[in-house]
């Protein structure tokens, strides 16, 4: 059965992000979709500190939380990350958390899991978040699924997003283009050829010109 794992970056467990992922977990588990939901905003995770380590140890120096993720996410086929806004920005543990299992497992390809970003807010500052944690897939080979309107619920409590109706129906069909393309990519994988990924390119122009 095809996996997706949500994260939670609000330190709220049961607040409107949790209200978000909620409605989405419904669809998945109709679609014959396995979730996992996972409870990072209320967990101590430090930022990256650049330090390389992952390149000698093939994971995070700093064993916690996001050494856990990454294990799972290679099996998984979907990542959903949500997030509360906070100043015009994701929430700092979840983007804390995001720099580092992103780029301390680079052992473990991402290529064709399927990426979706949501996002709650009061009333601005969604779609500024919504844009910062899209970059994280696309960096990584990972197709980015959408919605009928751009991924992210209002309101200032959970009884608030729950009156969203269409933010909850944008959850909804996010969920279900998200299954249809787990789905797709399974069965393609099989009888067409995965995309080739090239490397050794990298530009930094180290001479100054």
């Amino acid at each position: 059965m095809p996996k997706v794992l949500l994260l939670n970056g609000s330190p709220h467990i049961n607040g409107c992000t949790a209200t978000a992922l909620a409605e989405m977990i419904g669809i998945f588990e109709t679609e014959g979709i396995e979730t996992e939901l996972i409870q990072v905003g209320s967990r101590n995770i430090r930022g990256c500190i650049g330090c390389g380590k992952c390149d000698e140890l093939g994971k995070c120096i700093f064993d916690d939380l996001v050494n856990e993720v990454a294990q799972k996410l290679e099996q998984a086929e979907g990542l959903v990350v949500g997030s509360p806004v906070y100043y015009g920005s994701p929430n700092g543990t979840i983007i804390a958390f995001m720099d580092r299992l992103f780029y301390s497992s680079g052992n473990i390809s991402k290529q064709m899991k399927v990426g979706a970003a949501v996002v709650s807010c009061r009333r601005g500052g969604n779609t500024a978040s919504f844009d910062v944690l899209n970059k994280y897939f696309t960096i990584s080979g990972m197709p980015v699924a959408s919605s009928t309107y751009w991924n992210q619920v209002h309101g200032f409590s959970a009884a608030d997003v729950k009156k969203d109706l269409e933010g909850l129906q944008t959850m909804r069909n996010l969920a279900r283009n998200m299954s249809f393309m787990i789905k797709a990519i399974s069965e393609a994988k099989g009888k067409i050829s995965w995309p080739e990924e090239e490397d050794g390119a990298f530009t930094s122009f180290p001479d100054g010109k």
